[in-house]
């Protein structure tokens, strides 16, 4: 994996001239609307000609027709009463009508006995040796194109005299219909070309604006791609791409969206990251701050138990024996507290990787019972008041687990509380089958800028709240993760008149219900911890 996340958009671009996937799209876009656009021109221009052509053949095949008829009536009529131009040929030729480039010829069998060309000037003049073979080769039905030697190219008939072995031949030359259809063909070349590059152009402003939000969306993801998304907080600009919502049906505005909701989705999971690698910072900062304390009083009391090991009388009695068993007691202290710390990050770990809780029904009376005598026998000083239904709450859980989290709820109001403190714990049954766990105390509240966080791991409160019972602010947390490892919720409202923790259980119901919390337990509690 490169360590520059911007090298691979870094690297020169390619383009083969003959490979068009190596070609940008707006230039491979232009090439196929340009080469649709000049098979467009092509096939209507030769289409135009064609037709064209076909149209202007068939109007001179209709006027060699006619050149014929009259060639043929001319020569049945022998002598011409008009007068006769010079020159060699048929006579017909000077009949009325014929017009300048007539080609005319008596053949007789295969033998062409006279064959002339009208000049422009009216005068007639005999055709080539090879125009003359070319035209005794002419067949007697239908009509030819000749390229006759000497004049160009012709369309030419033979139609035998009646009665005789005689045939009239007379044709019409074919240069004003390919002069004709030549500047057609330059006029519709020019137009096409015009034509082609006014769209060409057009085409080209319309792809470019058509395709700017994809070139905007790259350019954001080249400046996503440079960030150091690897550690650290990042911050994405979101939208990297705005979308209108008249658009947003299109394929740009769905790529546009789908793209917009993968940066955020990319910004949620790198600001969860970072929150997380924080928490985790400061949970690792924070317990080894706690365990600092009582291992260096370990350390100190190991050592000061040393130093009263070695001084001895002259006897080898110990001279201070009652400091010597005060520091073992503070050790053995120190130990406890600094044991009840790791059982409760281990237990907090286990909670966060998802390990199953046992699953029976739990009666909340009874277990509130339990832990208020517990807690009255640790805090005499406080008033303990318990306000539970007359009938059975049950839910479904760990009692032990349940059992430690009230003790943590009923731990925190007595610890963070003076003395003569009223906390009153209730339990009740709700229609919607869920009951409900508070413990409500009338102490001094929780610091406002606390609040937020009282659920954090090593979340501590201020002077109002004292520590003197040597909480480690682990306590609500495992208290959130127990609850919610239960299917459950758990709230805090605070004041200057009091606090009170709220938790919501499921009831419990069928057996059938058992089961099927059991089945789900495993989820819910990786679900507690946001699944880390």
């Amino acid at each position: 994996m490169s360590s520059n996340p911007s090298s691979a958009t870094d690297r020169p671009r390619v383009i083969r001239l003959f490979t068009p996937r190596t070609w940008p799209l707006r230039i491979r876009l232009v090439a196929v609307v340009t080469g649709l656009g000049v098979c467009l021109c092509v096939a209507v221009g030769a289409g135009t000609l064609l037709a064209m052509r076909s149209y202007l053949m068939a109007q001179l095949d209709a006027q060699v027709l006619e050149a014929q008829s009259r060639s043929t009536m001319f020569y049945e009529m022998g002598k011409l009463p008009v007068v006769r131009f010079s020159g060699p040929g048929p006579l017909f030729l000077d009949g009325p009508g014929q017009s300048s480039g007539t080609v005319g010829a008596v053949r007789s069998g295969d033998t062409v006995t006279e064959a002339a060309v009208i000049t422009p000037t009216g005068n007639r003049i005999a055709l080539s040796p090879t125009a003359v073979d070319q035209l005794a080769r002419v067949p007697t039905k239908g009509m030819v194109s000749v390229a006759l030697a000497g004049v160009g190219d012709y369309r030419v008939t033979a139609i035998p005299v009646d009665d005789t072995d005689v045939v009239v031949v007379s044709g019409l030359p074919m240069a004003d219909v390919e002069a004709t259809l030549a500047s057609a063909a330059w006029i519709i070349a020019v137009s096409s070309l015009v034509a082609l590059l006014a769209t060409v152009a057009a085409v080209m402003v319309i792809i470019r604006r058509q395709l700017d939000p994809l070139s905007r969306m790259s350019l954001a993801a080249q400046r996503v791609a440079r960030l150091q998304l690897d550690r650290g907080e990042v911050r994405l600009p979101t939208p990297l791409e705005p979308v209108d919502p008249a658009t947003a049906h299109t394929e740009i505005g769905r790529l546009g969206t789908a793209f917009n909701t993968m940066v955020d989705r990319v910004a949620e999971g790198l600001t969860a990251r970072h929150t997380s690698e924080t928490r985790v910072r400061q949970f690792v900062a924070d317990a080894s701050h706690e365990l600092r304390t009582p291992l260096a009083s370990i350390q100190g009391y190991t050592e000061f138990a040393e130093r009263l090991v070695g001084d001895t009388d002259e006897q080898g009695n110990l001279r201070n024996r009652s400091d010597l068993a005060h520091a073992l007691c503070r050790v053995r202290d120190e130990s406890r507290r600094m044991n009840e710390l790791v059982e409760d990050m281990l237990l907090l770990a286990r909670l966060d990787t998802g390990r199953p809780v046992e699953c029976e029904p739990v009666d909340l009376s009874d277990l509130l019972i339990n832990a208020i005598h517990d807690a009255h026998i640790a805090a005499p000083n406080h008033r303990w008041v318990l306000d539970i239904p007359p009938h059975t709450v049950s839910v479904i859980g760990d009692r032990s687990r349940l059992f430690q989290a009230v003790a943590n709820l009923l731990s925190n109001a007595r610890v963070h509380t003076p003395a003569g403190t009223k906390i009153v714990a209730s339990v009740a049954s709700n229609p919607d089958r869920s009951a409900t766990l508070a413990v409500v105390d009338d102490g001094p509240g929780i610091p406002r800028d606390l609040l937020p966080n009282v659920f954090e791991r090593f979340a501590r409160g201020d002077g109002s709240r004292s520590r003197a019972a040597g909480s480690t602010g682990l306590g609500l947390a495992i208290t959130r993760a127990v609850v919610t490892a239960h299917h459950g919720t758990i709230a805090v409202d605070s004041s200057a008149r009091g606090t009170c923790f709220t938790v919501t259980l499921p009831e419990s119901g069928s057996a059938t219900d058992v089961l099927e919390a059991g089945s789900h337990m495993t989820s819910a509690a990786v679900a507690a911890t946001g699944g880390r």
